[in-house]
């Protein structure tokens, strides 16, 4: 009798934890309606922004809001709030396409507005759709972002933000510990009077938690890529620190609106140095803009990565590590810094560039740099503007670093074609892959460290025409798998007249597999009938 007691605590227990779940049907929707006056069910399903609107009482963490097949026409703002250190889930249903189009008459800024607190957003689009004004000198013109985080510890995954005339995703002081995961942000922005406008990720963070933003893919917006950034002076307070950008895929920024932009800039514009960005990690990235590998000619200028912007306002205890930086004339600038680890990076660039400023701080106590390749068009590449050109000897030996570091001329660049493969943690059996070639030829991937089953269909997504199946095939029994490159194979859609696609030597591609049926244990056969 002792063991029916002690199943049925077992059984009561799981059903009393389980999660509750609600619904939500498009306001518009063809076959089913979303409303105000629903209950969250099924058959009584609420609007989006009724959903995002529930009080903690009803809708707590541990809880899932599906969001069902459908275009959910507007602009919307949660204030979604966990009590119970769980998160919420706002998520597609299933294999459902959900579309957030924000392009409609409404005041909020966003597409997607975030206050609240502890909320997974993911699997859903994000997106203006239709005709509108993408120059900011037309009368009727408005912005808008893709997402604006206002607010809150909250995690976005597997979120394609797109195509919105603003910035893709603006993650502000307030909101500490939160996560940007394995999100495709591209063609956001618009064009201004001077230059573009609009960047892929736009962030700060005032708290000591740490900002991870992880396995993104993010390209083609109108300005730069990622901004780790506050541009006003005065506030008398830090607020952008503590920030990981980690194992993403940023690429080709800018040109959209007509030229290369910096794929990713770490710095502020405090005039008075209270608000320095420091405690930023920039590990594992591919930063890449387009460059002629063979002929290294007409290099122009856009930089990859860029650390620091103003005199008064340096940046401080940076980490830069295994990344591949390939960039055009300035394509690495340590422009204002006062610490700085860079080791085991690959770097292509004409030269690396650094203010006089900085000069003073290049001590091996402050400047960890060690392990690196420098690829560069002239033997002395190290410029401290308007001042002196070094060597990598006259570098290692005036300033003591880099000892352990290379540096070879661009026409001598080599690297393993394989530059990442990312499997993803928001969809089973599905990959990023990042591939350079010099000489555009296909690449062999070896997917034998991953958990795929020789005879697995799989289908071949380039990331930038990525409703068109570029390869279909099968996983041969060697698990190695031929990815095409360059324009030759698949063509790739221009955003606009003036955008530019990907190098012939360069491709981002998403890697689907059939899903695999999971083996289940013994416990789980005996009792599934309880589920």
């Amino acid at each position: 009798m002792k063991y029916v007691f002690a199943f049925l605590f077992v059984f009561f227990a799981l059903v009393s934890s389980a999660q509750s779940e609600y619904h939500v049907f498009p306001i518009d929707g063809k076959d089913k309606q979303g409303s105000p006056h629903g209950d969250g069910s099924v058959d009584k399903p609420w609007d989006l922004q009724t959903a995002l609107s529930q009080p903690s009482k009803r809708v707590n963490g541990d809880d899932i809001i599906w969001l069902h097949q459908g275009t959910y026409n507007g602009r919307f703002q949660s204030t979604l709030e966990s009590t119970n250190l769980k998160f919420i889930t706002v998520s597609a249903y299933k294999t459902d396409k959900v579309v957030l189009n924000g392009n409609i008459r409404n005041e909020l800024k966003a597409v997607l507005e975030v206050k609240g607190n502890q909320v997974v957003f993911k699997n859903f689009e994000v997106t203006f759709l239709g005709e509108y004004s993408r120059n900011a000198q037309d009368d009727n013109f408005k912005v808008c972002a893709g997402i604006n985080h206002l607010s809150g510890v909250s995690k976005f995954q597997n979120l394609k933000i797109y195509n919105n005339p603003g910035l893709g995703f603006g993650s502000w002081k307030n909101t500490g510990g939160s996560v940007i995961e394995e999100c495709m942000i591209y063609y956001n922005g618009v064009l201004g009077k001077k230059r573009g406008s609009g960047e892929g990720i736009y962030i700060q963070n005032n708290s000591e938690d740490h900002r991870i933003i992880i396995n993104n893919i993010i390209y083609g917006n109108y300005y730069k890529g990622i901004e780790v950034w506050s541009a006003s002076s005065g506030k008398k307070q830090d607020f952008v620190k503590n920030i990981s950008l980690v194992n993403n895929i940023i690429f080709n920024n800018g040109t959209p609106s007509g030229r290369h932009w910096g794929n990713v800039i770490v710095a502020t514009n405090d005039k008075e140095g209270i608000n320095i960005a420091r405690n930023i990690k920039v590990k594992g990235n591919v930063l890449y803009h387009n460059v002629d590998l063979i002929n290294h000619k007409k290099l122009g200028n856009a930089s990859s990565l860029a650390l620091g912007f103003i005199k008064r306002a340096p940046v401080k205890n940076v980490e830069v590590a295994n990344n591949v930086i390939i960039g055009q004339n300035n394509g690495f600038s340590i422009m204002h810094a006062e610490s700085l680890i860079f080791k085991n990076n690959i770097v292509y660039t004409g030269y690396i560039h650094l203010e006089k400023s900085t000069q003073s701080f290049l001590k091996p106590k402050a400047f960890k740099m060690e392990d690196n390749i420098y690829y560069t068009k002239k033997p002395k590449a190290f410029r401290i503007i308007k001042n002196k050109d070094y060597n990598l000897l006259g570098w290692q030996t005036i300033f003591n670093i880099d000892k352990t570091s290379q540096w070879k001329w661009l026409k001598d660049f080599k690297i393993d074609p394989v530059l990442k493969i990312v499997e993803l943690k928001t969809e089973k059996d599905q990959f990023y892959v990042a591939l350079l070639d010099k000489e555009a030829n296909d690449v062999t991937v070896d997917f034998s460290a991953f958990n795929i089953e020789a005879g697995a269909a799989y289908k071949i997504y380039d990331i930038e025409n990525r409703n068109v199946v570029a390869k279909p095939g099968k996983m041969p029994k060697n698990m190695k798998i031929s990815f095409p490159m360059g324009l030759k194979a698949f063509e790739k859609p221009l955003h606009n007249s003036i955008a530019a696609k990907s190098a012939d030597n360069f491709g981002v591609y998403r890697i689907v597999f059939e899903k695999q049926e999971k083996k289940k244990s013994f416990l789980e056969r005996f009792f599934g009938w309880l589920f």
